[in-house]
């Protein structure tokens, strides 16, 4: 292939991975191989074509082994942990709530449905934490 045709492909396979496909990091190392394929043939070396392959071939397996987990770990470390709902938030409730009993409170400008999931009454105007969500209903504990 021509130098300007692996760049091509590098240019491609970098752009695939940093803008359309979350493909776990593995992309780049194939596309900078494909680059180094490219600058090799552009500073003039003259590869037979199959060894143009197999040297892209190397590079792409030997990079991705040795440098894709510790590098895609360093940038994924730097990203905030997602929360996946409202567990561990607190709420105030309008009205006392005994165990096992539910109330509407207000959470987020909506009105929502809360039941008591411990062992001792809430009191009004207590803040309780919120467990976890159970479809449309949350089950909050006392913060006490």
């Amino acid at each position: 292939m021509e130098w300007w045709a692996w760049i091509a492909v590098g240019a491609i396979l970098l752009g695939s991975e940093l803008a359309f496909v979350d493909a776990q990091f593995y992309l780049v190392f194939v596309g900078a191989s494909a680059f180094a394929v490219g600058l090799a043939q552009l500073g003039g070396l003259a590869l037979a074509p199959w060894l143009q392959w197999l040297i892209f071939a190397a590079l792409a397996a030997a990079s991705t082994i040795v440098f894709r987990r510790r590098i895609y770990e360093r940038m994924r470390r730097k990203l905030p942990a997602m929360q996946s709902g409202p567990a561990g938030e607190t709420v105030t409730l309008p009205t006392a709530l005994p165990p096992g009993e539910t109330c509407r409170l207000e959470y987020r400008g909506g009105s929502w449905s809360a039941v008591n999931g411990g062992k001792a009454e809430i009191a009004a105007g207590a803040k309780a934490r919120i467990e976890r969500v159970d479809g449309l209903t949350l089950v909050v504990h006392g913060d006490g």
